[in-house]
């Protein structure tokens, strides 16, 4: 319970409020309103948090001051401390808090007994009570730590301007060192003030302040944990991670969008690459090679966003693929022969289907006599092989110039002598350039692409072609697709996260404007277990691919088995 003395605008009341957090601000959806325009719509927050009262300004323009001095995070007040919001003149009357439950308790009047002589009534159930939505403890508690962070973090950098600072001079190690030093110092002191968030561990915060001000802050513990495939972050205040194909809403967050901010400039700054309300999205990579994409305001509407895609620095192969029933021996057992036997292979399915990993895998088939060229738009294949040449595209420069696409490398790696050629993934005009390649005697190529099914995958090629700006005839197109692809290979995502190889099926010819194919094996689905998880099995069609036949006729004895 909160009373306050209110003086502003030539009148002065005193107002008591039976909560235990009020808002306070221009809006009418305050607490207390205040309706001029020298205050916030939503300008600050007073609540009652283990036994003290505790002030917070929300990000107002005028700022909140106790006892004349402005306040930049969370600040314990006592009975007769002075608030000052705009014009207004606030003062908190004595009186210890006391849980707003037990003060209507006692506002409560007892019920009055039954009369004499009649029986007493029934005990009915108490009406529910309404119940108003408000900040849970927990998020309210993140919110304290987080005004403290951004305290430390200011006072920080009038102590220790750390972007000015040569860390190429001093060194990692010693620049940690000093700024941990720096930040513990801040916290002791603010924490002998009583500004010190109650309950709150401060070896942890100090930690986290360090991994703020020089690294990526809380994505920092995610980063080195190897069962998170996926880090996503929705503006400062909400970080979902990605585990075993499951999304997860974690309780860390950022001190503020400013943090975020200063995270996507230290990805960015090695790369030489920039972000700003010019350009506002950004791709780059982790020194251990995950991918990164960040894109902010005014794009962004609810804060700086960042998405990174963690590398796997231990390569999965067929076998761990086999472990997690994403195929079967018999499937792979297939694409062994495609791959050795230099068949062109499109590998084809949504977003997080685990196309990458599954070309990675693929590539463990490859002689290490053969000399391979990889294209990428961010790097992240990872061959055995010794003949291998990585190529990645480049951005433009803060000029505009300087960008190298994917189509370029693709048509520059064919004056480089590949016997493959393996582009991650085909986005655009360069699946022309691709399809050439393979139609022009650089059989065994790999690649990828964005469909929902295989046929879907063929159609996407057609567009990608077009994309290309030459016009052709549609039936060019198929005509130069059913020549070059061999087999596709489609992956899906299922409900439970699972990622699983659903199709595999051989390019067969052309009947008038249509290409043929014909499935070899399917996953067929069979429900859900108790559990939720997908039940189902691999199972070969029957049909043998047609290349098979002419490997028998060279004289290679090939396992018929796997298609029974």
């Amino acid at each position: 319970m909160f009373r306050l003395k209110i003086t502003g605008q030539g009148s002065e009341k005193i107002q008591e409020f039976n909560k235990q957090t009020i808002f306070i601000g221009r809006s009418q959806d305050n607490d207390l309103i205040l309706p001029v325009p020298s205050v916030s719509k939503r300008h600050a927050r007073l609540l009652i948090k283990d036994g003290r009262y505790v002030i917070m300004d929300l990000g107002s323009t005028n700022g909140t001051f106790v006892n004349g001095k402005q306040i930049n995070g969370p600040v314990v007040v006592k009975p007769n401390d002075i608030i000052n919001i705009g014009e207004y003149e606030l003062t908190l009357l004595s009186g210890a808090p006391k849980p707003v439950t037990a003060e209507i308790k006692q506002k409560t009047p007892p019920p009055p007994p039954p009369p004499q002589n009649q029986p007493a009534p029934k005990a009915t159930r108490p009406p529910s009570p309404q119940v108003t939505q408000r900040p849970s403890a927990r998020n309210q508690n993140q919110e304290i730590i987080s005004a403290f962070k951004r305290e430390v973090h200011s006072r920080l950098i009038e102590a220790m301007d750390l972007r000015r600072l040569d860390i190429s001079k001093l060194g990692e190690s010693e620049l940690y060192e000093r700024t941990r030093e720096k930040i513990t110092e801040i916290v002791e002191h603010l924490q002998s003030e009583g500004q010190f968030p109650a309950g709150a561990d401060k070896a942890q915060i100090i930690s986290e302040i360090v991994d703020e001000a020089l690294g990526l802050g809380p994505l920092e513990e995610f980063i080195a944990d190897k069962s998170v495939t996926e880090i996503m972050v929705n503006g400062a205040r909400q970080i979902y991670i990605e585990r075993e194909g499951k999304l997860y809403l974690t309780d860390k967050t950022f001190s503020s969008d400013h943090a975020v901010m200063g995270a996507i400039e230290r990805i960015i700054a090695p790369l030489g690459r920039r972000i700003d309300e010019s350009s506002p999205l950004v791709d780059a990579r982790l020194k251990d090679g995950s991918r990164v994409n960040a894109i902010i305001p005014p794009l962004a509407i609810k804060g700086p966003t960042i998405t990174i895609r963690k590398f796997r620095k231990d390569k999965l192969t067929m076998d761990d693929l086999i472990r997690s029933n994403t195929i079967s021996a018999e499937m792979v057992e297939f694409l062994k022969v495609c791959v050795f036997y230099r068949k062109n292979i499109l590998i084809s399915g949504g977003t997080g289907s685990g196309k990458t990993t599954t070309l990675n895998a693929l590539s463990e088939f490859i002689s290490n006599d053969e000399r391979i060229i990889t294209v990428e738009d961010a790097a992240e294949l990872q061959l055995k092989q010794e003949h291998w040449v990585q190529l990645e595209s480049r951005p433009p420069n803060i000029e505009g110039k300087g960008q190298i696409t994917i189509r370029d490398l693709v048509r520059n790696c064919l004056r480089m002598r590949p016997d493959r050629i393996i582009v991650g993934e085909c986005r655009g005009g360069e699946a022309l350039d691709m399809l050439q390649a393979m139609n022009t005697g650089h059989d065994g190529s790999l690649t990828t692409v964005h469909a929902n099914s295989p046929r879907d995958a063929l159609s996407r090629l057609e567009t990608m072609v077009l994309m290309a700006g030459i016009e052709l005839p549609v039936k060019a197109i198929r005509e130069q697709v059913s020549s070059a692809i061999n087999i596709i290979l489609h992956q899906s995502r299922f409900s439970d996260g699972s990622r699983k190889v659903t199709h595999i099926s051989e390019i067969t010819g052309m009947e008038g404007d249509i290409i043929t194919m014909q499935d070899i094996f399917v996953f067929r689905q069979q429900g859900y277990d108790e559990n939720g998880k997908v039940l189902g099995e691999f199972v070969p069609t029957g049909f043998i691919p047609k290349f098979y036949d002419e490997l028998r006729q060279r004289g290679i004895e090939l396992d018929l088995s796997i298609f029974k």
